[in-house]
């Protein structure tokens, strides 16, 4: 029962971590940019739905509807004002300036909305309450979170693979010159890429609310860091792979946890980022890219 118990908390951290990473590896795909600034605007989508429930009283369903807006509408603008000038500057000029963006969201999060933590009203958004499948008990916020990131997730392969847009963005992923000579707009598809990983975020920023219901400045920057892990580890740039490491990291800090180390959770996290690194840098799902000279 506590194995059960423990295989399902995994499968909620793994949802929420794999939401999350898919918005750094559809960046990555795109425009090769390590997007650190991906996890706060899921602790922008936090404060949005905080607000949204607790001053203006929505409804939940207009309450999530307006964090995945927000979200998706905040990294729309980020890429038009820090990016897009940046295109084709050298990669280490994108990666400072996305960490440079990081560092304003948190410390304009704390102008605004001060350093102290904020309850999550979690009863609000979803319903309180058990379900019982023999003898397992789930909340309806864990079955809801499974529900809404298995969907979440089905409509990005489908948009992906079977969409004039998806294909757009493979073309562009795979060569972007070709893929303007065949008339596709690669700025309206680089937007479109950026405002598509923001709407993942915007529903992992309300689905991380729930189950860890304390709302700061900080909140984005380890969530961010562990889907990070999990991109690289399932192959950053793969979106199925990508999927797969944000739930073998979930399962890792699960395992950690129930063996008595809660204190040692990222410690593993980021050892996992090293091995994989000097083992195999492509990850479980990557591809080596070659590069003519």
């Amino acid at each position: 029962m506590t194995f059960v118990m423990q295989l399902i908390n995994g499968l909620q951290l793994g949802s929420i971590y794999a939401l999350v990473a898919l918005g750094y590896t559809m960046v990555y795909g795109i425009v090769k940019l390590l997007n650190f600034a991906h996890g706060d605007i899921i602790m922008v989508g936090g404060y949005i739905a905080l607000f949204s429930l607790t001053a203006f009283f929505l409804p939940p369903v207009l309450a999530a509807l307006l964090t995945v807006a927000g979200c998706t509408l905040l990294a729309i603008i980020i890429e038009k004002l820090a990016y897009t000038p940046l295109r084709f500057a050298p990669r280490l000029s994108l990666l400072i300036t996305a960490i440079g963006v990081s560092i304003l969201l948190q410390n304009l999060a704390q102008i605004f909305f001060g350093a102290d933590g904020h309850a999550f009203p979690r009863a609000q958004l979803f319903p309180v309450g058990w379900v019982y499948i023999g003898e397992i008990r789930l909340t309806y916020a864990s079955i809801i979170t499974l529900v809404l990131s298995v969907l979440s997730m089905a409509v990005l392969a489908f948009l992906v693979k079977k969409t004039k847009l998806g294909k757009a963005m493979r073309a562009v992923s795979e060569d972007t010159g070709a893929a303007q000579l065949m008339g596709i707009n690669v700025n309206h598809i680089i937007t479109f890429t950026f405002a598509v990983g923001a709407a993942l975020a915007g529903v992992g920023a309300l689905l991380y609310s729930v189950h860890f219901p304390l709302i700061m400045p900080t909140i984005g920057v380890m969530l961010g860091l562990r889907a990070f892990v999990a991109a690289v580890l399932g192959g950053i740039g793969s979106i199925p792979g990508t999927m797969l490491g944000g739930y073998l990291i979930a399962f890792l800090e699960v395992g950690v946890i129930a063996i008595g180390g809660s204190r040692w959770t990222d410690g593993a996290v980021f050892l996992i980022l090293i091995l994989v690194l000097m083992i195999r840098p492509t990850g479980i799902m990557g591809r080596t890219m070659m590069e003519k000279v």
